[in-house]
């Protein structure tokens, strides 16, 4: 099997039209993932979150905490999604809601100038439902600068738009941000997943709900042949009960083309599946879909979260549910060898509420094998938790957890959003609420 690009993903409580409202901010709803591809910059540098200490009877490992920045509702509010990082360490990302419309803004973090230690928040658009509301996943980016990315909702149709944002020209201040894509119906509605693209800039994503069975699509929309053209979307697979229902999360692409992801329901046991998705053969033009896995609650339920790959062709991930507390597991899942037929799952950990709960985000590794993520409950203080997953030790089979930060809603609760790491091996992210003003933060933890 080839080796894969990592794309990453998130999900979301709301199984209804994709909307969710949060309820006096005592309920928040659930996502998953997202990342950057083959043509786009990479948030390869991960983002890693800032850790305070913590107590409780649980182990953390010494980490410490740095709050960059509390979201107030004019400058944001909600974030789920995850960071990217640029060159010079500016991170960007979106809020679910706030901004100057209350639809959700698109955002810039700079680091603090020369001996300061504030960091400054620059709004670059919000959204105003027409063009746009309620992002959900983060931002890709082009060698030029453009950042592209879907809304939940808003458009010409009401089902999610997928935009391009634009740095000023020379002598301006505002960016430009272009609808390129409405979607509706048949084509797809809800897109909450990261975007990841190939080398002719088409562009690859799934939506929540929509689609030939309404229960979701994997699309291809792509740049204009000439002139002032429209973007045009493709609709590569349009998902249905033991196949899969309701991806919540984007993709991942290997070397051949092929497409990886994951749903929140359907599959033979109705918890989700694991699955591939084939490019035509030569003459043809119909993708096929083939089920690698369906999920049985015992060894989790209902991903949220995109995968990630390793040179051998495995698959990483987690589910929200299952596992032997019921709380959610991270999994492996490894291609079929000799006259083995099927791919097989190894849960390499299950959450069990006090050491974390209800895993959303993608994961990212390190160049050792460890595998970081954050869960949206459980812990300490019952707010989320980022931990560590550790590869065994020679002659062992079990990978061991760690703990690295549980949030204690002052500086953050609820983290949705896969993490970043840079070359210092700290990691960045956000939190849905907490912080200042309640409405969210972002955060670095730093080891």
């Amino acid at each position: 099997m080839t080796r894969m690009v990592t794309v990453t993903a998130f999900c979301p409580e709301w199984l209804s039209r994709g909307r969710r409202r949060r309820d006096g901010r005592t309920q928040s709803a659930r996502r998953r993932g997202q990342q950057s591809n083959l043509l786009f910059l990479s948030a390869s540098a991960l983002v890693v979150l800032t850790a305070a200490n913590s107590s409780g009877g649980i182990a953390l490992a010494a980490t410490n905490q740095m709050l960059l920045h509390s979201f107030n509702g004019a400058n944001g509010d909600g974030p789920e999604a995850g960071l990217l990082m640029d060159a010079v360490g500016n991170l960007y990302g979106t809020t679910y809601s706030g901004g100057a419309n209350g639809a959700g803004a698109i955002f810039e973090l700079s680091p603090p100038a020369a001996g300061k230690m504030t960091w400054r928040e620059t709004v670059l658009h919000s959204f105003n439902s027409t063009d746009g509301a309620e992002p959900v996943e983060g931002l890709i980016a082009d060698a030029a600068g453009n950042f592209y990315g879907t809304t939940s909702i808003g458009g010409a149709i009401g089902g999610g738009v997928l935009f391009q944002l634009s740095p000023p020209a020379s002598g301006a201040e505002a960016w430009t941000e272009t609808v390129l894509y409405s979607f509706g119906g048949s084509n797809g509605i809800v897109p909450t997943a990261d975007l990841i693209a190939d080398q002719a800039g088409n562009l690859y994503g799934t939506t929540r709900y929509g689609g030939a069975h309404r229960a979701g699509v994997v699309f291809q929309i792509s740049p204009p042949t000439s002139g002032r053209s429209p973007w045009t979307e493709t609709v590569l697979f349009s998902f249905i009960g033991t196949k899969g229902r309701y991806p919540f999360a984007g993709l991942i692409t290997d070397g051949a083309g092929n497409l990886y992801g994951t749903t929140h329901d359907g599959g033979k046991y109705g918890a989700g599946v694991v699955f591939e998705l084939t490019p035509p053969a030569a003459g043809q033009t119909i993708w096929t879909e083939k089920v690698l896995h369906s999920f049985n609650l015992t060894k989790g339920q209902n991903s949220c979260a995109g995968l990630i790959a390793d040179a051998a062709g495995n698959l990483y991930g987690t589910t929200y549910g299952g596992g032997s507390h019921g709380d959610g597991v991270v999994f492996e899942l490894t291609p079929p060898t000799g006259v083995q037929s099927d791919w097989a799952e190894n849960v390499l950990y299950s959450f069990n509420g006090n050491r974390g709960a209800g895993p959303q985000g993608s994961l990212i590794a390190d160049g050792a094998g460890n595998l970081f993520g954050t869960t949206k409950s459980g812990g300490a203080y019952g707010y989320g938790v980022v931990f560590k997953l550790t590869p065994p030790a020679a002659g062992h089979s079990t990978w061991s957890q760690t703990v690295i930060h549980s949030f204690n809603g002052t500086k953050g609760q609820d983290p949705y959003a896969r993490l970043i790491m840079d070359s210092g091996g700290s990691l960045y992210g956000t939190t849905e609420l907490g912080g200042a003003s309640g409405e969210g933060v972002v955060f670095k933890l730093t080891p």
